[in-house]
């Protein structure tokens, strides 16, 4: 089978390997499609925490289950799965605790190890989950509107608050559509015109804001009767951006950092605490996430597919990666197709 390997930073090569075997507990996936993400950039540009090269990229994963360990199984034979790539040990207090996304012992599919940029990718089958009603592309995409749902359970979000999502990349696209399932008011804030002016027009944002244009907190204070944001969500990626959202958070409010980097975050104590902030970290997502992304896309409530700008076949990611890499290119979501 090919496989794309990141062979060390802004370098991906195609090679041969054998096609996986089959392990008892496991299923071996055709992976149909694959979805990049700010972990895949990152991973690309040398930045991600948690990496070690040579790796094979890719966790937002599609496909065809068309092999199986086990007898029981079986019926499992031709279905459409997505992929949840986290693999927790089962033993550690997180996962006593049922926070299976923050594992002691996390093992994240493209992260961790090799993940699913290949042909064919052995998964536990606990880790695949059948869906007789998406769409490949809409699979591909549950990964990453996961990450923002369990972002947005995490701060209890209620209906009627004012939930201030900066960064409009996919991960804040997700963050925006699960926040206003709940009901809440939105606010995006970025940078880039084109991608504020998606989420109002196309996903539905009550409001955008371009920082470089704007007093971002004013903003919020005219949408908010006098107060700053009930809940503030960071998905940019960016230490001075984290650092910034602490002053959009109101007085009882809380913060849910989304984003991880390669620093530390600094933020004034004696304003955090007058304000008594809930401060939040925001990893991966479980199954009850996944669960509620697809009962959501299901309902029409999630609008993934739009999100998606850019396609490729595998054989033709090397050229184009450093394309989707170029914000000047204005890519949301790349998408990888396999097809035989």
């Amino acid at each position: 089978m090919e496989v794309l390997v990141c062979s060390k930073p802004q370098h991906l090569e195609l090679r041969h390997a054998a096609k996986p075997e089959c392990a008892p507990g496991h299923a071996v996936v055709w992976i149909r499609r694959i979805g990049i993400c700010g972990t895949d950039i990152h991973a690309y540009g040398g930045n991600q925490p948690y990496f070690e090269y040579p790796r094979v990229l890719g966790h937002e994963l599609a496909g065809e289950i068309v092999e199986v360990a086990d007898d029981h199984d079986q019926h499992l034979l031709g279905k459409q799965v997505y992929v949840i790539p986290y693999l927790h040990c089962g033993e550690c207090r997180a996962c006593q605790q049922h926070k299976t996304n923050c594992c002691q012992n996390m093992q994240v599919i493209g992260v961790h190890q090799d993940g699913g940029m290949a042909e064919y990718l052995a998964v536990p089958t606990t880790h695949l989950v059948v869906s007789e009603t998406l769409s490949i592309d809409q699979l591909a995409l549950v990964e990453c509107m996961a990450i923002g749902a369990h972002a947005v359970r995490r701060s209890v979000l209620q209906a009627d608050e004012l939930a201030v999502i900066v960064g409009a990349g996919p991960i804040g696209m997700g963050v925006l559509q699960v926040a206003k399932s709940q009901g809440a008011r939105t606010l995006m804030v970025d940078t880039n015109p084109s991608r504020l002016a998606f989420c109002r027009d196309v996903l539905g944002a009550d409001a955008v804001a371009n920082p470089q244009e704007v007093e971002v907190a004013a903003q919020i204070s005219k949408l908010n009767g006098g107060a700053l944001a009930d809940v503030v969500f960071d998905a940019t990626g960016s230490p001075r951006a984290m650092e910034t959202g602490f002053d959009l958070v109101g007085h009882g409010g809380c913060y849910v950092l989304v984003s991880i980097v390669k620093a530390d975050i600094t933020f004034s104590d004696p304003d955090f605490h007058k304000k008594e902030l809930t401060l939040i970290g925001s990893r991966n997502a479980t199954r009850e996430d996944f669960d509620s992304v697809v009962s959501l896309m299901d309902s029409g409530d999630i609008n993934a597919e739009a999100m998606i700008t850019h396609r490729a076949y595998l054989a033709d990611v090397p050229a184009q990666m450093p394309q989707w890499c170029d914000p000047a290119n204005q890519v949301i979501k790349a998408m990888i197709s396999i097809d035989h």
